[in-house]
């Protein structure tokens, strides 16, 4: 995704007064109707760019961690349901876990003629509602600039204890180290501290996400650098 997708975020719906780490009340309140869904997700509402961008994940997991049509896939911070609606077709099922009641809500609707798809309410804090050893993939992409560190490296730590044995793991941010991350990070620098929503973006560092990795078990870790993001892969130990 490019990086005037990313700058649009800024004008997207933001959370208020609310803290960054009120997670289920902060993308409760932005994702009211589908439209504000849409845009504080991706900063556009045209399905056609939808549609587009959810391909290029979809490639990006093809690339990196490989896709099998006997994959159970579990996406964190699945919101309405952009990449299940072309990643579902390709899968045994494709779980959208994410903690807004609303997102769900529109996923739902959305994906409603897809049969192999379960909307997942979560708490923002954890992968509670998914057994040990039940899940062959897990992702989370254009999710981890909207959290604290904690709540990044237990969703990885949670992906370590829901996978399967040999069972794939991806994240991804926009890395603070490459220079198009670091146009980022002056930009949002340059938001008032007192205008700056509990949803703004943040970044990370390859080492942040490979540390994250390492202390949570994962094997196999391989990190790769895409414009502005840098993606992050490992596998749980057979």
């Amino acid at each position: 995704m490019s990086f005037g997708f990313l700058r649009s975020l800024l004008k997207g719906p933001q959370a208020g007064a609310l803290n960054r780490s009120q997670y289920k009340q902060v993308w409760t309140k932005v994702s009211a109707d589908e439209n504000s869904a849409k845009m504080v997700v991706g900063g556009f509402i045209d399905e056609e760019t939808y549609e587009a961008t959810a391909r290029m994940t979809v490639g990006m997991l093809e690339t990196y961690v490989g896709l099998s049509p006997d994959d159970v896939i579990l996406e964190i911070g699945a919101g309405i349901g952009r990449v299940g609606a072309v990643l579902a077709p390709r899968c045994k099922e494709w779980i959208g876990a994410d903690v807004s009641p609303n997102m769900l809500k529109h996923m739902r609707r959305r994906l409603k003629d897809v049969p192999n798809v379960r909307p997942l309410e979560i708490s923002g804090y954890d992968l509670a509602p998914i057994a040990d050893s039940s899940i062959d993939l897990v992702y989370c992409t254009v999710v981890f600039m909207h959290l604290d560190e904690w709540e990044r490296y237990a969703y990885v730590r949670e992906g370590m204890r829901v996978l399967k044995p040999g069972g794939r793991m991806l994240v991804d941010n926009v890395n603070l180290a490459s220079d198009a991350g670091w146009r980022f990070f002056q930009e949002h620098c340059a938001v008032p501290p007192d205008k700056r929503g509990a949803n703004i973006s943040k970044t990370s560092t390859p080492q942040e996400l490979e540390t994250y990795f390492q202390r949570a078990g994962f094997e196999q870790i391989t990190q790769h650098e895409a414009d502005l993001w840098i993606i992050t892969c490992g596998r749980k130990p057979a």
